[in-house]
């Protein structure tokens, strides 16, 4: 087999946040206020002995947490590469975002389990208690939703952090619905079908950012990305005769990376670095792939008499 050259230059498009600083400020407020709601809805369960209120308050003590590891992982993320990390700490949001999210479908699932129990075992519920609580803990879930909204546009980690909130004040919503049938119709079945459909749709909501985050970290293909679309413009750059041993995942939600072999002729070594310019400037540009890995090989290469390759690319990367 030939000897191959190989390209390894990164092609690193940086994106300073420069709202980093009052994004942590507000998460900082966010779990100060959310933690006073916590303790509201607690006492306020306890006393008035509403379990719906008592779910929003583990509900909401899970919002506190998810603010929390959301907060931790943002200032883990902003640190720079080294030796150990060399991608740096970027998938840090990720990885809380995962935790966020997992947590949320236990809540789920207990609530959900919690309330079955309490539709074969009613008991009486102090609705006034249940009422005035839970008209504390929407204005809480308001003030916090509107501190993160703008933020949650731009990262995972934020966005699993204000859908928490969200479904928090849905479910606010529905205890003051809750408490207004019992004070009026001592209707106490509301507060347990209360219960279970909070746990219903935390389930709901987890369920498509989950898939996200999971996606992510098992380095699946982008959910934008069409891989045969890849393969086939690299393909087509003049010189190139064969693209094998493409992969494309992403490292966070904002950085696509790529890595494939190239083969290209002996005589057109000289032309290597220009190809490879080029070749990565068309990824970025055309994919938004903004960091490619590129090995140049004279053929492809072989991994025990097969091309050494995971994905088949062969029906798409046409010789010239």
């Amino acid at each position: 087999m030939a000897h191959s050259h190989q390209g390894h230059n990164h092609g690193h498009h940086h994106h300073h946040d420069h709202g980093k600083d009052s994004t942590e400020g507000r998460l900082m407020i966010s779990i100060i206020l959310n933690l006073v709601i916590t303790l509201a809805e607690l006492v306020g369960g306890l006393v008035s002995n509403s379990l719906s209120l008592l779910s929003d308050a583990l509900h909401n003590f899970s919002d506190t947490a998810s603010l929390g590891i959301s907060l931790a992982a943002r200032k883990i993320s902003g640190r720079e590469p080294n030796k150990d990390k060399t991608f740096g700490y970027r998938r840090a949001e990720i990885i809380g975002a995962f935790i966020n999210l997992v947590t949320l479908v236990l809540v789920a699932l207990f609530l959900i389990k919690e309330g079955v129990e309490r539709f074969f075992n009613p008991q009486p519920i102090d609705g006034m208690v249940m009422f005035i609580v839970a008209i504390i803990g929407l204005l809480g879930n308001f003030i916090t939703a509107f501190l993160l909204f703008s933020k949650s546009k731009d990262s995972l980690n934020i966005r699993s952090a204000y859908i928490h909130i969200l479904a928090d004040g849905m479910s606010s919503v529905g205890v003051i619905i809750g408490g207004i049938l019992i004070i009026r119709y001592q209707l106490y079945i509301v507060d347990t079908i209360l219960t279970v459909l909070i746990g219903l749709y935390i389930l709901w909501h987890s369920y498509h950012m989950l898939r996200t985050t999971i996606d992510i970290l098992m380095e699946s293909t982008p959910s934008g990305i069409d891989i045969d679309r890849v393969i086939g413009a690299m393909s087509r750059v003049q010189d190139v005769q064969d693209i094998h041993h493409v992969h494309v995942w992403r490292l966070d939600e904002n950085h696509i990376c790529l890595e494939s072999h190239v083969v290209i002729r002996k005589a057109d070594l000289d032309k290597m670095e220009a190809l490879k310019s080029h070749i990565k400037d068309m990824l970025d540009k055309e994919f938004d792939i903004s960091h490619s890995t590129l090995e140049f090989e004279f053929e492809p290469c072989l991994d025990n008499g097969s091309p050494c390759n995971e994905y088949d690319t062969t029906a798409v990367a046409t010789a010239k």
